[in-house]
Protein backbone atom coordinates (compact mmCIF):
# COMPACT_ATOMS: atom_id res chain seq x y z
CA UNK A 1 0.00 0.00 0.00
CA UNK A 2 2.43 2.28 1.10
CA UNK A 3 4.24 1.83 -2.03
CA UNK A 4 1.56 2.00 -4.28
CA UNK A 5 1.35 5.56 -2.99
CA UNK A 6 4.96 6.60 -3.55
CA UNK A 7 4.92 5.33 -7.45
CA UNK A 8 1.38 7.99 -8.05
CA UNK A 9 3.59 10.76 -6.31
CA UNK A 10 6.28 10.53 -8.43
CA UNK A 11 4.71 10.22 -11.55
CA UNK A 12 3.24 13.94 -11.48
CA UNK A 13 6.72 15.35 -10.10
CA UNK A 14 8.39 13.93 -13.32
CA UNK A 15 5.75 15.78 -15.98
CA UNK A 16 5.88 19.19 -14.23
CA UNK A 17 9.96 19.05 -14.50
CA UNK A 18 10.09 18.18 -18.54
CA UNK A 19 7.73 20.97 -19.28
CA UNK A 20 9.98 23.76 -17.15
CA UNK A 21 12.79 22.07 -19.19
CA UNK A 22 11.05 22.16 -22.48
CA UNK A 23 9.67 25.54 -22.20
CA UNK A 24 13.24 26.81 -20.70
CA UNK A 25 14.76 24.98 -23.76
CA UNK A 26 12.30 26.52 -25.94
CA UNK A 27 13.11 30.10 -24.56
CA UNK A 28 16.37 29.35 -25.03
CA UNK A 29 16.39 28.32 -28.79
CA UNK A 30 14.51 31.47 -29.29
CA UNK A 31 16.69 33.41 -28.22
CA UNK A 32 19.39 32.01 -30.33
CA UNK A 33 17.48 31.89 -33.24
CA UNK A 34 17.02 35.39 -32.58
CA UNK A 35 20.53 35.76 -31.83
CA UNK A 36 21.21 33.76 -35.37
CA UNK A 37 19.01 36.35 -37.17
CA UNK A 38 20.62 38.89 -35.96
CA UNK A 39 23.90 37.56 -36.44
CA UNK A 40 23.26 36.79 -39.96
CA UNK A 41 21.54 40.19 -40.63
CA UNK A 42 25.27 41.48 -39.36
CA UNK A 43 26.85 38.97 -41.76
CA UNK A 44 24.49 40.29 -44.35
CA UNK A 45 25.42 44.02 -43.85
CA UNK A 46 29.43 42.80 -43.25
CA UNK A 47 29.11 40.94 -46.95
CA UNK A 48 27.54 44.32 -48.15
CA UNK A 49 30.35 46.02 -46.96
CA UNK A 50 32.75 43.53 -48.12
CA UNK A 51 31.69 43.91 -51.55
CA UNK A 52 31.52 47.34 -51.79
CA UNK A 53 35.01 47.24 -50.20
CA UNK A 54 35.96 44.79 -52.96
CA UNK A 55 34.48 47.21 -56.17
CA UNK A 56 36.11 50.07 -54.39
CA UNK A 57 39.41 48.18 -54.15
CA UNK A 58 39.28 46.77 -57.70
CA UNK A 59 38.21 50.63 -58.72
CA UNK A 60 41.18 51.62 -57.11
CA UNK A 61 43.42 48.88 -58.47
CA UNK A 62 42.30 49.83 -62.22
CA UNK A 63 42.71 53.52 -61.18
CA UNK A 64 46.51 52.75 -60.49
CA UNK A 65 46.93 50.39 -63.47
CA UNK A 66 45.38 53.51 -65.46
CA UNK A 67 48.02 55.47 -63.51
CA UNK A 68 50.60 53.17 -64.52
CA UNK A 69 50.06 52.63 -68.19
CA UNK A 70 50.01 56.67 -68.09
CA UNK A 71 53.29 56.91 -66.61
CA UNK A 72 54.77 54.35 -68.55
CA UNK A 73 53.49 56.32 -71.95
CA UNK A 74 53.71 59.59 -70.38
CA UNK A 75 57.57 58.30 -69.91
CA UNK A 76 57.76 56.96 -73.48
CA UNK A 77 57.09 59.84 -74.94
CA UNK A 78 59.25 61.92 -72.94
CA UNK A 79 62.35 59.31 -74.02
CA UNK A 80 61.03 59.94 -77.54
CA UNK A 81 61.20 63.90 -77.89
CA UNK A 82 64.20 63.64 -75.95
CA UNK A 83 65.53 61.55 -78.74
CA UNK A 84 63.80 64.20 -81.41
CA UNK A 85 66.01 66.73 -79.57
CA UNK A 86 69.29 64.81 -79.65
CA UNK A 87 68.51 64.48 -83.29
CA UNK A 88 67.23 67.71 -84.07
CA UNK A 89 70.33 69.13 -82.24
CA UNK A 90 72.79 66.95 -83.92
CA UNK A 91 70.49 68.29 -87.66
CA UNK A 92 70.68 71.90 -86.29
CA UNK A 93 74.90 71.40 -85.82
CA UNK A 94 75.08 69.60 -89.40
CA UNK A 95 73.03 72.23 -91.09
CA UNK A 96 75.60 75.55 -89.20
CA UNK A 97 78.44 73.31 -90.51
CA UNK A 98 76.84 73.17 -93.67
CA UNK A 99 75.91 76.79 -93.90
CA UNK A 100 79.18 78.25 -92.64
CA UNK A 101 80.98 75.89 -95.86
CA UNK A 102 78.70 76.96 -97.99
CA UNK A 103 78.96 80.62 -97.00
CA UNK A 104 82.85 80.43 -96.32
CA UNK A 105 84.39 82.68 -99.23
CA UNK A 106 87.45 81.74 -101.19
CA UNK A 107 90.84 84.36 -101.34
CA UNK A 108 89.66 84.73 -105.05
CA UNK A 109 86.04 86.25 -103.62
CA UNK A 110 87.80 88.24 -101.09
CA UNK A 111 90.52 89.64 -103.78
CA UNK A 112 87.83 90.67 -106.20
CA UNK A 113 85.58 92.16 -103.61
CA UNK A 114 87.97 93.95 -102.43
CA UNK A 115 89.35 95.65 -106.13
CA UNK A 116 85.46 95.71 -107.06
CA UNK A 117 84.19 97.60 -104.21
CA UNK A 118 83.26 100.49 -105.49
CA UNK A 119 81.80 98.83 -108.23
CA UNK A 120 80.22 96.65 -106.05
CA UNK A 121 78.62 99.57 -103.74
CA UNK A 122 76.96 101.54 -106.87
CA UNK A 123 75.56 98.06 -108.19
CA UNK A 124 77.22 97.83 -111.13
CA UNK A 125 78.43 94.25 -110.44
CA UNK A 126 77.20 91.97 -108.47
CA UNK A 127 79.60 89.01 -106.62
CA UNK A 128 78.38 85.65 -105.42
CA UNK A 129 79.92 82.77 -104.69
CA UNK A 130 78.07 79.44 -103.39
CA UNK A 131 79.72 75.40 -103.05
CA UNK A 132 83.25 76.76 -104.91
CA UNK A 133 81.81 78.48 -107.73
CA UNK A 134 81.76 81.93 -108.20
CA UNK A 135 80.01 84.73 -110.40
CA UNK A 136 81.01 87.82 -111.30
CA UNK A 137 77.92 89.49 -112.37
CA UNK A 138 77.97 92.86 -114.87
CA UNK A 139 75.10 94.74 -116.23
CA UNK A 140 75.88 95.38 -119.86
CA UNK A 141 75.95 99.13 -119.89
CA UNK A 142 78.72 99.30 -117.58
CA UNK A 143 80.33 97.56 -120.43
CA UNK A 144 78.78 97.95 -123.64
CA UNK A 145 76.55 100.76 -125.61
CA UNK A 146 73.24 99.37 -126.85
CA UNK A 147 73.56 96.61 -129.56
CA UNK A 148 77.40 97.09 -129.64
CA UNK A 149 80.13 94.95 -129.16
CA UNK A 150 82.79 97.37 -128.25
CA UNK A 151 83.72 97.79 -124.71
CA UNK A 152 83.62 101.40 -123.40
CA UNK A 153 86.01 102.87 -121.05
CA UNK A 154 84.46 102.19 -118.08
CA UNK A 155 83.83 98.15 -118.97
CA UNK A 156 87.23 98.20 -119.71
CA UNK A 157 88.29 99.77 -116.08
CA UNK A 158 85.88 97.24 -114.29
CA UNK A 159 87.23 93.96 -116.49
CA UNK A 160 90.94 94.99 -115.82
CA UNK A 161 90.41 94.96 -112.15
CA UNK A 162 87.99 91.61 -112.78
CA UNK A 163 91.42 90.30 -114.68
CA UNK A 164 94.58 91.49 -111.86
CA UNK A 165 92.07 89.06 -109.19
CA UNK A 166 91.44 86.04 -112.13
CA UNK A 167 95.09 85.76 -113.15
CA UNK A 168 96.75 84.21 -110.78
CA UNK A 169 93.88 81.65 -109.75
CA UNK A 170 94.87 77.95 -109.97
CA UNK A 171 92.39 75.05 -110.03
CA UNK A 172 89.34 76.77 -111.78
CA UNK A 173 87.83 77.24 -115.67
CA UNK A 174 86.85 80.59 -116.31
CA UNK A 175 83.40 81.02 -118.17
CA UNK A 176 82.22 84.12 -120.16
CA UNK A 177 78.67 84.09 -120.57
CA UNK A 178 76.77 86.59 -122.27
CA UNK A 179 72.86 86.73 -121.98
CA UNK A 180 70.67 89.58 -123.77
CA UNK A 181 66.51 90.77 -123.17
CA UNK A 182 64.48 89.29 -125.52
CA UNK A 183 64.06 92.33 -127.73
CA UNK A 184 64.41 91.32 -130.84
CA UNK A 185 67.74 93.25 -132.62
CA UNK A 186 66.47 95.95 -135.71
CA UNK A 187 66.42 94.80 -139.57
CA UNK A 188 68.26 97.59 -140.73
CA UNK A 189 71.40 97.53 -142.74
CA UNK A 190 73.36 99.17 -139.92
CA UNK A 191 72.51 96.38 -137.72
CA UNK A 192 75.67 93.60 -137.31
CA UNK A 193 74.23 90.85 -135.80
CA UNK A 194 71.05 88.51 -137.90
CA UNK A 195 70.09 87.54 -133.67
CA UNK A 196 70.63 88.37 -130.00
CA UNK A 197 72.67 84.55 -130.18
CA UNK A 198 75.21 86.34 -132.26
CA UNK A 199 75.29 89.36 -130.29
CA UNK A 200 75.26 88.08 -126.53
CA UNK A 201 78.05 85.46 -128.03
CA UNK A 202 80.56 88.38 -129.76
CA UNK A 203 80.22 90.04 -126.29
CA UNK A 204 81.23 86.86 -124.58
CA UNK A 205 84.18 86.63 -126.63
CA UNK A 206 85.33 90.03 -126.51
CA UNK A 207 85.56 89.50 -122.80
CA UNK A 208 87.66 86.76 -123.24
CA UNK A 209 89.97 88.72 -125.24
CA UNK A 210 90.29 91.70 -122.83
CA UNK A 211 90.82 89.61 -119.66
CA UNK A 212 93.51 87.06 -121.88
CA UNK A 213 95.22 90.53 -122.69
CA UNK A 214 95.46 91.59 -119.07
CA UNK A 215 96.86 88.10 -118.02
CA UNK A 216 94.76 85.66 -117.45
CA UNK A 217 96.12 82.18 -119.00
CA UNK A 218 93.80 81.51 -122.14
CA UNK A 219 93.74 77.71 -121.12
CA UNK A 220 91.45 78.68 -118.19
CA UNK A 221 89.07 80.91 -120.64
CA UNK A 222 86.04 80.11 -122.48
CA UNK A 223 83.07 81.94 -123.99
CA UNK A 224 79.18 81.04 -124.34
CA UNK A 225 76.18 82.98 -125.60
CA UNK A 226 72.99 82.27 -124.49
CA UNK A 227 71.20 85.13 -125.76
CA UNK A 228 67.44 85.82 -124.29
CA UNK A 229 66.81 82.28 -122.99
CA UNK A 230 68.42 82.27 -119.92
CA UNK A 231 66.39 85.14 -117.97
CA UNK A 232 66.74 86.19 -114.12
CA UNK A 233 63.69 88.46 -114.50
CA UNK A 234 60.38 89.17 -116.67
CA UNK A 235 61.05 90.59 -119.83
CA UNK A 236 58.16 92.32 -119.47
CA UNK A 237 59.32 95.64 -117.25
CA UNK A 238 62.16 98.20 -118.05
CA UNK A 239 63.80 97.09 -115.04
CA UNK A 240 63.60 93.37 -115.59
CA UNK A 241 65.07 94.01 -119.34
CA UNK A 242 67.68 95.55 -117.70
CA UNK A 243 68.73 92.69 -115.47
CA UNK A 244 68.79 90.11 -118.34
CA UNK A 245 71.07 92.16 -120.35
CA UNK A 246 74.31 90.99 -118.83
CA UNK A 247 77.93 89.46 -118.45
CA UNK A 248 78.50 86.68 -116.27
CA UNK A 249 82.10 85.33 -115.51
CA UNK A 250 81.97 81.91 -113.81
CA UNK A 251 84.25 80.60 -111.89
CA UNK A 252 84.18 76.83 -111.64
CA UNK A 253 86.33 74.07 -110.76
CA UNK A 254 88.47 72.90 -113.52
CA UNK A 255 87.05 69.32 -113.36
CA UNK A 256 83.82 70.42 -114.87
CA UNK A 257 85.76 71.56 -117.61
CA UNK A 258 84.99 69.90 -120.78
CA UNK A 259 88.35 68.61 -121.81
CA UNK A 260 88.68 66.89 -118.06
CA UNK A 261 85.42 65.34 -118.62
CA UNK A 262 86.65 63.73 -121.45
CA UNK A 263 89.80 63.07 -120.48
CA UNK A 264 88.15 61.44 -117.39
CA UNK A 265 86.27 59.48 -119.83
CA UNK A 266 89.10 58.48 -121.74
CA UNK A 267 91.15 57.36 -119.00
CA UNK A 268 88.08 54.89 -117.46
CA UNK A 269 87.79 53.16 -120.95
CA UNK A 270 89.21 49.91 -121.50
CA UNK A 271 92.00 49.44 -123.57
CA UNK A 272 91.56 47.52 -126.47
CA UNK A 273 92.04 44.24 -127.11
CA UNK A 274 95.39 42.86 -129.63
CA UNK A 275 94.51 41.14 -132.53
CA UNK A 276 95.35 37.63 -132.17
CA UNK A 277 98.49 36.29 -134.18
CA UNK A 278 97.00 33.98 -136.81
CA UNK A 279 99.57 31.57 -137.51
CA UNK A 280 100.17 29.30 -140.72
CA UNK A 281 99.22 25.53 -140.89
CA UNK A 282 101.93 23.30 -140.98
CA UNK A 283 102.96 21.83 -143.82
CA UNK A 284 102.19 25.45 -146.01
CA UNK A 285 104.64 27.85 -147.19
CA UNK A 286 104.35 31.54 -146.67
CA UNK A 287 102.53 33.70 -149.21
CA UNK A 288 105.49 35.41 -151.33
CA UNK A 289 105.30 39.35 -151.17
CA UNK A 290 104.83 41.50 -154.08
CA UNK A 291 107.28 43.69 -155.09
Amino acid sequence: MRMHWCVVLLVPLVGCVSQKAFDSKSKEALTLKQQYDEQQEQLKALEQQLGAAQKENEALESSLSSSDAERRALRKRVDELSDLNQELSRSTEKLAAAKEALEKKSSEYENLAKSLKEEIKTGKIELSELKGRMVVKMKDKILFSSGSTKLNKEGQDALAKVAQALKDVEGKIIRVEGHTDNVPLPTDAKTEFDSNWELSTTRALVVVKLLQEQGVPPTMLSALGYGEYQPIASNQTVEGRSLNRRIEIVLAPAEQAPSAVVAASVKKAPAPAPAPVVKPASGTKPAAKKK
